[in-house]
């Protein structure tokens, strides 16, 4: 008897090993510079902070081309936000305007993207003036696209439809699959897919334009470059929707406490922000706009820090939705369940204390 079959280590360094091979199979069909590799030839890495299945692939010959690609999957994705074709066409022109990776391949199944030699942003880095007037120059290129298949479907209506389904099959068919402590919170956050959650979710959205928006902008998903440069990634939710929550989702992970006593050893918080860095992200951004005069500008500002203020609770009713498919399907060490719990009580106090009941 193999006492390693039953070894679970083991196990998932065979699952692993077997990923790899597929992974650099599909690299080596599919990059012409690739065809004398072998499977030794190269090293693997899982980045961090990614939320789909994606993993570095880096021939250790640094002339061969290109010489390191992203691979990431694209099945499985029940909660993409854009249409498959939609999803593509945002990708490429993105990457068309030097705001996405460049793509060397799109399939089906995966697409492979140009490796970005740098590290994800952490929450102490929002507090570096520069790394906000970086952030905000990427911002405002963003907003100025309009690719030709994005619905005109806004962000929260989309996210509705798309995520209230998969809400409603976690708390009301699957919540047998939880302990007891964690099947309590579903009944309360059945609320968080009701229409007057909705209607909550409208009143906080502002006036004015809707944009192409990121919609998921928070540290992990913006990257400094090797050489400094401020970079976007993860566009898997960009649609419609108004500028200011992509200001306000910049911070929105900067709330979560980990490294807890206490199950489920992590808790929201209060974000580590306030109206002096949104204003700071707000000023570099409109530094790419034409203004005819100062006080033109200066009631822009006042919109826009404003809209950001609204907005910043809608970060978290955004992220309990995300979570709750998770917590059946974990892509991380954490209870979503409580997390989504913690994230929707914190939408529905802020709610109350900015437009009461």
């Amino acid at each position: 008897m193999n006492p390693s079959r039953n070894d679970p280590d083991a196990t998932r360094a065979r699952n692993s090993d077997a990923a790899m091979k597929a992974v650099f199979a599909d690299c080596r069909a599919a990059l012409p510079g690739w065809a004398g590799l072998s499977e030794s030839d190269c090293r693997y890495q899982a980045p961090k902070g990614f939320s789909s299945f994606t993993i570095s692939v880096e021939p250790l010959d640094s002339t061969v081309d290109p010489p390191a690609v992203l691979f990431r999957r694209l099945e499985g994705k029940e909660n993409a936000i854009l249409e498959r074709e939609a999803e593509r066409d945002v990708f490429l022109t993105l990457g068309k305007e030097g705001i996405a990776a460049h793509c060397y391949f799109y399939g089906e199944r995966y697409r492979l993207e140009e490796f970005y030699r740098g590290r994800a942003l952490t929450a102490a880095d929002l507090r570096v003036p520069e790394v906000l007037e970086g952030i905000a120059a990427a911002l405002a290129r963003f907003h100025r696209l309009r690719p030709a298949s994005v619905p005109d479907q806004p962000f929260f209506s989309r996210l509705h439809q798309k995520w209230g389904g998969l809400a409603r099959r976690v708390l009301e068919d699957q919540r047998h699959l939880f302990p007891a402590a964690e099947q309590a919170l579903c009944e309360p956050l059945r609320e968080i897919y009701g229409e007057a959650t909705r209607e909550k979710v409208a009143r906080c959205i502002p006036e004015g334009p809707l944009l192409f928006c990121h919609n998921d902008t928070y540290h992990g998903n913006i990257m400094r470059l090797d050489h400094g440069e401020i970079r976007l990634v993860d566009f898997e939710f960009s649609c419609l929707n108004h500028p200011a929550f992509d200001f306000a989702n910049l911070f929105a992970e900067t709330v979560v406490r980990h490294k807890q006593p206490e199950y489920p050893y992590f808790r929201i918080a209060e974000p580590e922000f306030g109206e002096r860095e949104i204003a700071t992200l707000v000023g570099h951004y409109l530094d790419h706009a034409p203004f005819e005069t100062a006080a033109g500008r200066a009631q822009e500002q006042d919109r826009l820090v404003r809209a950001t203020q609204d907005m910043i609770l809608l970060s978290d009713y955004m992220y309990a939705m995300a979570a709750l498919p998770l917590a059946v399907d974990p892509i991380q060490r954490i209870r979503f369940l409580p997390y989504a719990s913690q994230r929707f009580e914190r939408f529905l106090r802020a709610y109350e204390a900015r437009f009461g009941t």
